[in-house]
């Protein structure tokens, strides 16, 4: 334990615990949403199509990050377009965006001149490499999640869980769908520094997972899905430096391992837990279950 706390004298792991918390905290507000509404394989899709924004930023001399977030967001949009307008299957879509951004990362990188860069890094993740520069894109990251969900937290919920009756009340459906899945690839693509473009998608589900063993509110499931996010990044830090093991690789087993301890534990108990069934927001239905005269937002 002395150890532990005497790492704290390094800026470096100083660094990568303040990246865990925020990008616990940005992963447990959209990873709340993404799980909600069903969308992880849109964001698997927009997680890996990232990978050509690298290989750009490579190729133009600019920070992988920038040209990752470029194309992420662009990507998210693409799926957005070729679903709603262009009559394209959701899933095809996402194949389509998914492998040309791995095709364009791979064929980039390969034409850079010079010595191919090492990819471990994006790939796989390292939350002890992370720079000054990464952490104030996470601390923007952060600011921005925090306050978008707090101004247009009605809408948001009113937009995501009946689509159809927030058109029937002219909410900006269109609007706030794009930028929502313009969100979820930002911090998807400012997230990949800590786990890496593989393992992000775990960080946005895994501690929803938990927090769904507990809860089934949408507002009370993003609190638990950021505290345990942390926990699991922690423990995660804690198992790398002891067992010299990668980070990204140490947070996702942790995590993992305490969905499994946490899931156990309720059946050891002989009790279903409390977030038995689907999460749903709270003010979406009544205490009767029924759905309420108007949910038209408040100007």
């Amino acid at each position: 334990m002395h150890n532990l706390i005497a790492l704290f004298n390094f800026e470096f792991f100083r660094n990568a615990f303040l990246a865990a918390f925020m990008a616990s905290l940005t992963c447990g507000i959209i990873g709340t949403y993404i799980v909600s509404r069903r969308i992880v394989f849109i964001s698997g899709g927009i997680t890996h199509a990232s990978f050509g924004g690298i290989g750009m930023g490579y190729y133009f001399g600019i920070d992988p990050i920038l040209g990752a977030v470029g194309f992420g967001i662009l990507s998210a949009l693409g799926i957005e377009l070729f679903t709603k307008r262009a009559n394209l299957r959701e899933d095809s879509a996402i194949a389509m965006l998914w492998s040309l951004g791995m095709a364009l990362g791979i064929i980039f990188i390969f034409i850079t001149p010079g010595y191919a860069p090492n990819l471990m890094s994006y790939l796989f993740g390292n939350i002890l490499t992370v720079s000054k520069n990464d952490l104030l894109f996470l601390l923007f990251l952060s600011v921005f999640t925090i306050g978008f969900f707090l101004i247009f937290y009605r809408m948001i919920i009113f937009v995501s869980f009946d689509e159809e009756f927030a058109l029937t009340n002219n909410a900006p459906v269109r609007l706030f769908n794009s930028l929502l899945i313009s969100l979820v690839a930002l911090t998807i693509v400012l997230n990949i520094r800590v786990v890496g473009i593989i393992l992000v998608m775990s960080l946005l589900t895994i501690p929803q997972a938990i927090a769904n063993l507990f809860t089934k509110r949408f507002d009370v499931m993003i609190f638990y899905s950021i505290g345990f996010g942390f926990l699991g990044s922690v423990i995660g830090l804690a198992i790398s430096y002891l067992y010299d093991i990668p980070s990204g690789a140490a947070i996702i087993f942790t995590l993992v391992v305490l969905y499994g301890f946490i899931k156990i534990l309720f059946l050891l108990l002989g009790r279903a837990h409390p977030g038995a069934s689907p999460v749903r927001e709270n003010s979406i239905k009544t205490e009767e279950g029924s759905k309420p005269k108007s949910l038209k937002p408040k100007a």
